[in-house]
Protein backbone atom coordinates (compact mmCIF):
# COMPACT_ATOMS: atom_id res chain seq x y z
CA UNK A 1 0.00 0.00 0.00
CA UNK A 2 1.08 3.35 -0.92
CA UNK A 3 2.58 5.71 2.42
CA UNK A 4 1.66 9.42 2.05
CA UNK A 5 3.18 12.49 3.66
CA UNK A 6 0.68 14.80 4.31
CA UNK A 7 1.00 18.51 5.43
CA UNK A 8 -1.49 20.53 7.59
CA UNK A 9 -1.70 24.12 8.44
CA UNK A 10 -2.55 24.16 12.00
CA UNK A 11 -2.11 27.54 13.52
CA UNK A 12 -0.75 27.15 17.48
CA UNK A 13 -0.14 23.88 16.74
CA UNK A 14 2.63 23.14 18.86
CA UNK A 15 0.37 24.97 21.87
CA UNK A 16 -2.09 22.06 21.63
CA UNK A 17 -2.53 20.72 25.34
CA UNK A 18 -2.44 16.99 25.72
CA UNK A 19 -5.89 16.96 25.81
CA UNK A 20 -6.46 18.59 22.89
CA UNK A 21 -4.40 16.36 21.01
CA UNK A 22 -6.04 13.30 22.07
CA UNK A 23 -9.12 14.46 20.77
CA UNK A 24 -7.74 14.72 17.56
CA UNK A 25 -6.06 11.06 17.75
CA UNK A 26 -9.70 10.36 18.47
CA UNK A 27 -11.30 12.17 15.15
CA UNK A 28 -8.41 10.77 13.09
CA UNK A 29 -8.91 7.34 14.31
CA UNK A 30 -12.96 7.51 14.12
CA UNK A 31 -12.29 9.00 10.18
CA UNK A 32 -9.68 5.76 9.62
CA UNK A 33 -12.69 3.20 11.25
CA UNK A 34 -15.09 5.42 8.91
CA UNK A 35 -13.61 4.74 5.46
CA UNK A 36 -14.11 1.21 5.25
CA UNK A 37 -11.33 0.65 3.01
CA UNK A 38 -7.33 -0.61 3.99
CA UNK A 39 -6.06 2.86 6.01
CA UNK A 40 -3.37 2.91 8.09
CA UNK A 41 -2.10 5.95 10.26
CA UNK A 42 1.59 5.28 10.79
CA UNK A 43 2.60 8.84 13.14
CA UNK A 44 1.76 12.61 12.74
CA UNK A 45 4.88 15.31 13.83
CA UNK A 46 3.63 18.52 15.39
CA UNK A 47 6.01 21.38 14.30
CA UNK A 48 4.96 24.93 14.65
CA UNK A 49 1.68 25.56 12.66
CA UNK A 50 1.90 22.60 11.61
CA UNK A 51 1.33 18.68 11.73
CA UNK A 52 3.00 16.38 9.38
CA UNK A 53 1.39 12.83 9.00
CA UNK A 54 2.57 9.95 7.74
CA UNK A 55 -0.16 7.81 6.45
CA UNK A 56 -0.83 4.26 3.83
CA UNK A 57 -3.32 4.65 1.95
CA UNK A 58 -4.63 2.98 -1.64
CA UNK A 59 -4.97 6.72 -2.94
CA UNK A 60 -4.32 10.23 -2.27
CA UNK A 61 -8.76 10.88 -2.78
CA UNK A 62 -8.48 8.37 0.36
CA UNK A 63 -6.19 10.69 2.08
CA UNK A 64 -8.46 14.07 1.21
CA UNK A 65 -11.63 11.70 2.40
CA UNK A 66 -9.93 10.96 5.88
CA UNK A 67 -8.88 14.77 5.81
CA UNK A 68 -12.69 15.79 4.98
CA UNK A 69 -14.56 13.18 7.23
CA UNK A 70 -12.08 14.27 10.25
CA UNK A 71 -12.39 17.44 9.82
CA UNK A 72 -9.08 18.17 8.96
CA UNK A 73 -7.12 20.72 7.09
CA UNK A 74 -5.34 19.35 4.06
CA UNK A 75 -2.25 21.28 2.34
CA UNK A 76 -0.75 18.65 0.43
CA UNK A 77 -0.31 15.01 -0.16
CA UNK A 78 2.70 13.71 -1.30
CA UNK A 79 3.37 9.72 -2.16
CA UNK A 80 6.55 8.79 -0.12
CA UNK A 81 9.00 7.79 -3.36
CA UNK A 82 11.62 6.44 -1.10
CA UNK A 83 12.64 5.70 2.37
CA UNK A 84 16.10 6.67 3.26
CA UNK A 85 18.29 6.85 6.86
CA UNK A 86 21.91 6.27 8.32
CA UNK A 87 21.90 3.04 6.99
CA UNK A 88 21.05 3.46 3.51
CA UNK A 89 24.47 4.52 3.55
CA UNK A 90 25.55 0.91 4.06
CA UNK A 91 23.82 -0.07 0.88
CA UNK A 92 21.74 -3.31 1.01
Amino acid sequence: MPTYMIERDIPGADKLSASELSEISAKSNAAVAGLGEPYTWITSYVAGDKFYCVHEAESAETIRKHAHDGGFPINSVTEVAAVIGPSTARGS
